[in-house]
Formats: C-alpha cells, structure tokens, sequence
C-alpha cells in the first residue's frame, strides 16, 4: 500500500474593532500555510489584510480555514496575495471555508481575487456570512477554469460553491453551485455559461442594495463580458460571465469602482 500523502492544512482567525482612532485589527491566530499580512494604508478608513497561501497552491484533501470578525463599528477590507491555483487531484476534494461575522454598524469586503481551477482539480468552498442588523457586507468569489490566457481548457474536475448569507439571525441568501466531471462540456452548454470560462458571484448586503443593483445594471453596456444584477430584501446579487480571467477582473474593477465609491482597489490587485 502507498504512503499517505502529506497534505496542507491552515487556519486564521482575525478580529477587527474600533476605537476613537478609527478600526484595527485586534486579535490573530495563524495556523499552518494561512498567514495574514496588514499593509500599511488609511487605517482611519478601514484596515486591509491580504492572506497568504505559503504553500503556494492548494491540492485535493487540502483544507483553508478562515475566521474573520468586524466587532462594533469596525470596518475592515479582506484579500488574498494572489490568484488561489486549484491543482489536479487524485481523488479528494480541496476545501476552503470561510466564516464571516459583522456585527452592528459594522463593515467587511471580503475581496479575493480568483480561483484557478486546473484540469483535473476538485474544490469544495463553503463560504457564510452573518450579519447583524444595520452591518454591511461586499462579498466576491470569482473562478477561472483553467489559465485563459495560455490557452488551457478544464476538461474535468469538480467544483462545489456554497453561499450562506444570514442578516439579523434569519436566513436571506442560500445558494449551490456544483460542476463535476465533463467541465468543459457542462460550461459550453447555453443555459450555463454558454463556453465562457470565467465567472463570478458579488453579492452586497445594504439598505441600498436595490440602488446599487440599478447603478451596476447601467454599466452593462460598457462591460467587456456580461453580467446582470438582482436585489431584494436589502441583497444584492450579481453574476458575471466572461470569456477571460483578464476580462473577468476588468468588469469586476469596474463594478467594483462604482460599488466602493472610487475608493482604490487593494494594490495586490494590480501587481
């Protein structure tokens, strides 16, 4: 019988609360490859934390697990480095899990950027949001399958993306996306993806999300891929299609500008 594989595993907890001075990142704990790093910004405006996969990759049977909480009035703007890069898998699922909390008058962005999906990977992310009334929250999760730009297709793989968004202790947003086997053949499908190859979900929890919803329908025309918005009971939820990652990050820039107000995007953006 083979050895088992050794696999990566990492764990992050982080808490932001606000004093006279404005938002700070609280209290930490790094466990394994996850790792957080705070660049020096605005802090008065809201503290920026890029995560770090040191392991530079993730892989089937690897598990992330990330615990991020904005206290009271905290504001607080979440990343990664990079692109997560999903590698071939012999069998098991990669897991990523992330457990967002933002209490009253409390803001996160929880802004990665994207997933790679290589041929052959296998991700299960579950991602849950809880928020307490008057709490804002602006969520992305974007996947590429395959790299877009060398030319790579996704022939097989699987992908699992879970949704769970809670305000004020009741359930408002449930959403499953799941894509196994013959990949390729499922996004070409018209009802689908009609054979683009990157997508993204940005949803937006805020008194004026059905404001904002108009906003981004606006930009429709403008937009390099397409994209479409809905909101109700103070979510927004907004889908993204595109034939490129490159492409994909351009309309998510530009949404993203009109969304934050101009305010600049995390500078790991745009290295």
């Amino acid at each position: 019988m083979a050895p088992a594989l050794q696999r990566t595993y990492g764990k992050l907890c982080l808490n932001f609360r606000h004093r006279l001075t404005g938002p700070y990142a609280h209290r930490l704990y790094q466990e394994g490859a996850a790792k957080v790093r705070m660049p020096k910004v605005d802090t008065a405006t809201a503290p920026e934390a890029v995560l770090i996969n040191t392991a530079g990759g993730i892989t089937g049977g690897d598990e992330f697990h990330y615990h991020l909480h904005c206290e009271s009035r905290a504001r607080a703007t979440v990343t990664t480095q990079a692109s997560e890069k999903i590698y071939r898998s012999l069998g098991d699922d990669a897991v990523i899990e992330t457990t967002l909390r933002i209490d009253a008058h409390a803001a996160l962005e929880w802004l990665p950027q994207e997933t790679i999906l290589f041929n052959g990977g296998r991700l299960s992310r579950r991602t849950t949001v809880n928020l307490a009334k008057s709490a804002r929250f602006l969520g992305l999760e974007a996947t590429v399958f395959g790299r877009t730009a060398m030319g790579e297709t996704v022939r097989e793989g699987a992908l699992h993306d879970r949704w769970r968004v809670y305000h004020k202790g009741r359930l408002l947003f449930a959403d499953d996306t799941r894509l196994e086997g013959q990949i390729a053949e499922q996004l070409s499908r018209p009802f689908l993806a009609n054979g683009h190859r990157a997508v993204a979900t940005l949803i937006y929890v805020n008194d004026d999300a059905q404001d904002m919803a108009t906003a981004i329908q606006s930009l429709k025309a403008s937009a390099a891929g397409t994209f479409g918005a809905s909101a109700w009971d103070d979510i927004m939820v907004a889908r993204f299609l595109n034939v490129t990652g490159q492409k994909l990050r351009a309309d998510l820039t530009f949404v993203l500008d009109t969304i934050r107000s101009g305010r600049a995007l995390p500078k790991v953006w745009s290295v």
